[in-house]
């Protein structure tokens, strides 16, 4: 069993258990159930993984956690402060039922909350243990603790920002005409974790046709003179905390012949929805702001996804950049900002950044120049 810590002061974690146990309380839920991933990492600082064995941590709203755990996977947990955190351990062992040992911390539950990513074999095993309990997602009580970032959490995404910075400003180094996609990728991965991430999480080289799949990984198609590649690249750093920034290059003179008007009116579209990023303003708006500029240059139909995610110990979180979402920002909310341009089988555009809403406007985390970058033919 591996488990990845993040190194968050003991008073930090306690404090968000407090809050977790209130805001699962505010819902009606008599315990929030979170199995292994973000969730918990964000809770007790150590993530831990999860296989057919249950591993569960209870937060009752009327009581003290307790991390159920299989005793063999128990060690993995060892840099997690659980006794400072007033965090009970109960293992089990092969043979006997975790599912039993949980509902018995939780006599006379009526419903509990279920980590959105919980595995369906747990969720099944919870519901058959507590069959008097009705089964709702927790999702919607950690969304708003995990959403405004700390001071903490944004100096990490600053780092992780400042660090995926580095990788876009040695490009020259990998991308270059006759090398494959995936031999660009895989060069772009080893710099990732030299310029200071913990893996390279993903590399997206999406050349000429392939720009236009906004989620085009790497393939063994050539890089050509005059291609148009957009270079989408994000991961970890130590502390969990993730990098995600897209730019565009070309090789060249560009083989298309709007290459240059096109990317000037998404350069505008990225730049005007970050200018409209402040406290009180709705992510819909900002989502609105890209789109409106793309639209009134006639290229509405080749934006095809959201403006933008949130971004923290998961990659795509909360809050999301899109239509439709009224949420009212807040200062330390941290999300991308990526309107893209695609034209299906001939070439795409991309500009990304993350930003975080501040007391009183926006930073940006990510410092590269916006303006297509022409790397030599």
């Amino acid at each position: 069993m591996s488990n990845t810590v993040t190194a968050v002061e003991p008073a930090a974690l306690r404090a968000r258990l407090e809050r977790a146990r209130q805001a699962a309380g505010t819902t009606g839920a008599d315990a929030m159930l979170l199995a292994p991933g973000s969730d918990l990492r964000y809770l007790l600082g150590g993530s831990g993984s999860s296989f057919e064995r249950l591993t569960c941590l209870v937060v009752p709203t009327g009581g003290e956690p307790v991390l159920v755990v299989p005793k063999l996977e128990a060690p993995g947990y060892a840099e997690v402060p659980t006794d400072e955190l007033g965090v009970e351990v109960a293992t089990w062992v092969d043979g006997e039922d975790p599912y039993a040992l949980v509902a018995s911390r939780l006599r006379g539950a009526s419903r509990v909350a279920l980590g959105d990513v919980m595995p369906a074999l747990h969720v099944l095993g919870l519901r058959g243990a507590l069959p008097g309990a009705e089964q709702v997602l927790a999702g919607p009580i950690v969304r708003e603790l995990r959403m405004r970032k700390d001071l903490a959490e944004i100096d990490a995404l600053r780092r992780a920002g400042a660090a995926i910075d580095r990788v876009h400003a040695r490009m020259a180094e990998f991308l270059r005409v006759g090398r494959t996609e995936a031999e660009v990728g895989a060069d772009i991965a080893v710099a990732m974790v030299e310029e200071g991430h913990a893996v390279a999480e993903f590399v997206i080289v999406g050349s000429g046709p392939n720009g236009a799949s906004p989620h085009h990984a790497v393939s063994e198609r050539v890089v050509e003179a005059g291609d148009v590649v957009v270079v989408d690249i994000g991961g970890p750093v130590p502390e969990g905390y993730s990098s995600d920034s897209t730019r565009t290059y070309v090789m060249g003179s560009p083989s298309e012949p709007d290459v240059t008007r096109t990317y000037e009116v998404l350069q505008a579209a990225q730049a005007a929805a970050v200018a409209a990023v402040r406290p009180g303003v709705l992510a819909q708006e900002i989502d609105a702001a890209a789109r409106t500029v793309i639209a009134e240059a006639g290229l509405g139909e080749f934006f095809i996804h959201r403006t933008g995610h949130g971004i923290g110990l998961d990659v795509h979180e909360d809050p999301y950049i899109v239509g439709g979402n009224a949420l009212p920002l807040e200062p330390g909310m941290a999300f991308s900002v990526e309107p893209g341009i695609y034209f299906p089988g001939r070439w795409g555009a991309r500009i990304e950044d993350i930003v975080v809403v501040t007391e009183d406007g926006v930073e940006s985390l990510n410092n590269q120049p916006h303006e297509l970058t022409v790397l030599p033919a």
